[in-house]
């Protein structure tokens, strides 16, 4: 089983483990709801839309609260400004415990950057981090203009700043830095043009109205199998087994730490604590069920430890921070 507190986010990604069984033991099978908590569905509020990686871990931790709490949770999207417009609307929402978000790293660099004032493990109490998962770089599987990477940095070089690419975050985001990073390292530009929904960032692809897509395996698993997408640099020091035939940044010459994704499900400081005590029991019971590990594994997210408790998560979130505000500070984006 992880352990309650994690490892450390730049040491996780380094030693790329796999994760353990599910942390059943450690919590009870039942816990009687605090005075009757709650008393009518819970809302759950997404903050991107209803298509990706987001909208899926959400469906399906949902469904696996309910399924071993019998607590129905009504997922909400609110997509817009890369996470942030459906995150202060929860902020708006009373500290009950009625009302719960799903959010993903994009908080935490949205904190560091000062392009938002809610810190994600100080005014929000993290219930459990229930996926922390690696990117890849994605190009059609009918492509013909390039083939896998080496021949992707030649085609970007002679593009100058024409070549595209398509993700789902803001300047600052996880996914801009690690490009911004590998662009660098190889010595070519490329526009990054971001999609809160990710029908129309999937689509962008697809039609070729970009030229690469910047995402995770788990949430474009259906266009790999389809043949759709094909992956040609996954950002993590070795090949996992699951991309054995896919370069990783070793093979490219990439020796820095990427930053990850990692998507969880929080409440407000202030949710009364007979309350919260509940909802951390139901979520992280909720990660433990099978039906919630076979959807990561299906999704690929078993490739990485994902599991984190609210201590857990809360040093995750601190340590990802730290490491945001020194790549700010390098660029000049903050002092």
């Amino acid at each position: 089983m992880p352990p309650k507190g994690g490892l450390c986010v730049l040491g996780l990604i380094v030693a790329m483990g796999f994760a353990g069984p599910a942390p059943a033991g450690e919590l009870p099978d039942t816990m009687e709801r605090p005075g009757g908590f709650p008393e009518r569905p819970l809302r759950l509020v997404v903050p991107y839309g209803s298509g990706g990686g987001s909208a899926q871990v959400s469906r399906a931790m949902a469904k696996a609260v309910t399924g071993h709490t019998g607590v129905v949770i009504e997922p909400e999207y609110i997509p817009g400004g890369s996470g942030m417009d459906g995150l202060q609307a929860y902020m708006a929402t009373p500290a009950d415990g009625y009302t719960v978000l799903e959010h993903i790293d994009d908080a935490t660099s949205a904190f560091a950057s000062g392009k938002s004032d809610v810190h994600p493990g100080r005014d929000l109490v993290p219930l459990v981090i229930a996926q922390i998962t690696f990117s890849q770089i994605y190009i059609r599987g009918n492509e013909t203009r390039f083939s896998d990477w080496a021949s992707f940095v030649k085609y970007a070089k002679a593009k100058g700043r024409r070549a595209t690419m398509a993700n789902v975050s803001a300047q600052g985001s996880m996914e801009r830095l690690n490009m911004n990073r590998i662009a660098q390292h190889f010595g070519f530009r490329i526009q990054q043009i971001s999609f809160d929904e990710p029908g129309p960032r999937y689509e962008a692809l697809r039609s070729a109205r970009v030229d690469a897509l910047f995402e995770q395996p788990g949430d474009v698993k259906e266009f790999l199998d389809s043949g759709d997408f094909k992956p040609i640099l996954t950002l993590l020091a070795e090949r996992p087994p699951a991309f054995a035939g896919v370069p990783s940044m070793k093979d490219v010459g990439l020796a820095f730490t990427p930053l990850m994704r990692f998507r969880g499900f929080y409440v407000k400081t202030g949710v009364p604590a007979d309350r919260l005590k509940w909802l951390q029991w139901a979520f992280q019971k909720g990660f433990a069920q099978p039906g919630f590990q076979a959807f990561n594994k299906k999704k690929f997210m078993d490739l990485i430890p994902s599991f984190r408790d609210t201590e857990g998560a809360i040093a995750l979130i601190e340590e990802t921070m730290d490491v945001y505000r020194k790549t700010y500070k390098e660029m000049g984006l903050i002092e």
